[in-house]
């Protein structure tokens, strides 16, 4: 019985390591989409690496040498509000919220053990999310993340390879979908004996493989350590990333918005509000026409009514101002081609000037190298994002929760997180009339929004009354909020603890 559970152990954590790549390459603009596998993506993927990476090293050193700020738009760096009122305002909106001591805590326990030789190999293809799929994007694992690193990192969890050896390379394979949302009891029960018959296993889905609560606390913590710890970008992108970062920072402290505007997305949710007939007419058209989106009649209006939509850049902007930011407030856009292009921008640009993007932000020769590859764009957008003061949503994909749960581990950044179903109501009565957009509607929003900036709180559990896959989506996702799994609080003043662990 121990060797069974040490063989579910092993494979457990073959899968868990391996999907994390999946799930953060989903994670970057991707949104309620499902990954498919491909041994053969897999091997391409991890081949010749040796040389790529020279390749990257050199081009970042030389990068780092070489990179020159291009000619951005003059402005004054932040400032705050000239009254004493205002200024104490701008203050509360730009302070994160009390971190109250937590802080990553990811070593496995005293009684973790390093893997024995492994038995079989694991399979699991990274494909991206709508935009990356649209874009025909063809980025591998190590075209996006330092491979090296990972699997430098994750030396003492699980042995991965770069490709499967020459006798096993044509060699039967297994092709399991492993069931979502799934226990330890799982593996051990239906999984570990497959062992005994196949020596590769290819994981057909990767994304919401297993459970997010209720499992052992070094498979939790070896989560954290693959998400946080071992996934680390190239080392162009990183560069590019931190440049861009640099160049936010030269106009102050800035948000990061994730406007999650673009075509594909808008005809995927079947959110039309504010657009022409035209316009709806052709996103119904490409939704009707994608045949793996299953959901074909939706309801614009409802949709919009439960929150479902994203904010549009208009409603964006409405939304900044009554939180109290300033129109000289520095804005950095992580987003695709806006649908509607500039028009759709000129409300939101008219409110915040200041509005950035990577393609403000850097020269064309800087970008050129990530241009045609939508995963690496977005992984700038990312980095730009996990750094920036505040960070928000316009709405909740699987990118801004990836990012939402990254900044948490990092102490809590703030992430403010739109109420989407209250905010609608509001923007419906001010576009109606029977409501001004002034203090008492900014009164509202702030006090619906005060509990929505990122602060401390433990992972959302299954919504009461849900069964079956209904319970299980209705939890929150383990890449969202680490807490309490793994970020613990410093010892306390007030006891004589020396670690509370929750």
């Amino acid at each position: 019985m121990q060797k069974r559970k040490w063989k579910t152990v092993v494979l457990v954590r073959k899968l868990l390591t391996l999907a994390i790549g999946a799930i953060a390459l989903v994670a970057l603009m991707s949104v309620h989409v499902h990954l498919g596998l491909s041994p053969s993506a897999v091997t391409r993927s991890l081949t010749t690496q040796h040389e790529i990476m020279s390749q990257n090293l050199q081009r970042e050193e030389r990068w780092n040498q070489d990179f020159s700020p291009p000619h951005l738009p003059k402005s004054p760096r932040f400032r705050s509000l000239d009254s004493a009122s205002g200024t104490s305002d701008l203050d509360k909106l730009w302070k994160p919220p009390p971190n109250r001591d937590y802080e990553p805590c990811v070593a496995p326990s005293p009684y973790y053990a390093s893997p024995p030789e492994p038995r079989g190999y694991l399979l699991v293809h990274a494909n991206g999310g709508l935009n990356q799929m649209r874009a025909g994007d063809s980025s591998n694992f190590s075209d996006v993340f330092d491979e090296d690193h990972f699997i430098n990192s994750l030396t003492n969890d699980i042995r991965v390879i770069k490709k499967l050896p020459k006798e096993l390379v044509a060699a039967t394979r297994a092709v399991k979908h492993f069931r979502s949302w799934s226990g330890v009891e799982y593996y051990e029960e239906e999984i570990a004996s497959m062992w005994e018959e196949y020596q590769v296993i290819r994981a057909a889905k990767s994304d919401s493989r297993l459970a997010n609560n209720n499992l052992p606390p070094d498979i939790q913590k070896l989560r954290c350590r693959a998400c946080y710890q071992a996934l680390r970008f190239a080392p162009t992108i990183e560069a590019m990333g931190k440049l861009l970062v640099e160049r936010m920072r030269a106009f102050g402290p800035y948000i990061a918005l994730h406007l999650r505007y673009e075509k594909d997305m808008l005809a995927f949710s079947g959110c039309t509000h504010d657009l022409s007939q035209e316009e709806a007419e052709e996103l119904t058209a490409i939704r009707e026409n994608t045949t793996w989106w299953k959901v074909k009649e939706i309801d614009p209006i409802e949709q919009r009514a439960k929150g479902y939509c994203p904010l549009t850049p208009k409603e964006v902007g409405m939304f900044l101002s009554l939180l109290g930011f300033s129109s000289n407030t520095p804005i950095y856009i992580a987003a695709g081609e806006i649908y509607g292009g500039d028009s759709r921008m000129a409300d939101l640009r008219s409110r915040f000037p200041l509005l950035m993007n990577k393609e403000t932000l850097a020269t064309f020769e800087e970008l050129e190298p990530f241009t045609n590859h939508a995963s690496q764009m977005a992984a700038l957008d990312y980095i730009v994002s996990v750094e920036s003061d505040i960070f928000i949503p316009s709405y909740s994909g699987n990118m801004a929760r990836a990012v939402e749960g990254h900044r948490r581990f990092l102490g809590h950044r703030k992430t403010i997180l739109p109420d989407s179903k209250a905010l609608v109501r509001l923007f419906d009565k001010i576009e109606l009339g029977t409501m001004k957009e002034g203090k008492n509607v900014a009164s509202r929003v702030i006090e619906i929004h005060k509990r929505r900036q990122g602060s401390p709180r433990k992972r959302k559990g299954p919504i009461s009354g849900t069964k079956g896959t209904d319970r299980f989506r209705s939890e929150e996702a383990f890449y969202v909020n680490p807490l309490p799994d793994c970020l613990c609080q410093k010892e306390s003043r007030y006891t004589n603890s020396s670690r509370i662990r929750r």
